[in-house]
């Protein structure tokens, strides 16, 4: 299966055009190395996406026919991120909220707590 319609298929992207896109990018590689979309995608290898500032790797389990429900990806890839880049995620999620967008006007009661929870 191609490397695009397969991370599409397990549902790493929300449609085909934005996994394309991705590996066009250079964002995708597999076994370490950078592909066209149209690479054939063999059970046992790593695939790694780089996302918002952290990368992510999964190993591939098995090759789906079609596209698969959200319960049954874990049949098809398995996540081996290493736990520093999970760290990274976690991170950059947690700051994410800590940041508010222009023109917001005052933090709410809610905002605050949420705040002081985090810092």
């Amino acid at each position: 299966m191609r490397i695009d319609k397969f991370l599409w298929s397990v549902r790493l992207f929300k449609t085909r055009s934005l996994a394309t896109e991705a590996v066009k990018a250079g964002k995708v590689s597999l076994n370490d190395q950078l592909v066209k979309p149209s690479k054939e995608v063999l059970v046992g290898q790593e695939v790694w996406l780089k996302k918002h500032g952290y990368s992510e790797a999964y190993k591939v389990i098995d090759i789906p026919k079609s596209r698969v429900g959200p319960k049954l990806v874990s049949g098809f890839i398995e996540d081996v991120t290493p736990p520093a880049e999970a760290e990274k995620r976690e991170f950059l999620s947690l700051a994410k909220n800590l940041t508010r967008q222009k023109g917001l006007g005052r933090p709410t009661k809610k905002d605050r707590r949420d705040l002081d929870n985090l810092l």
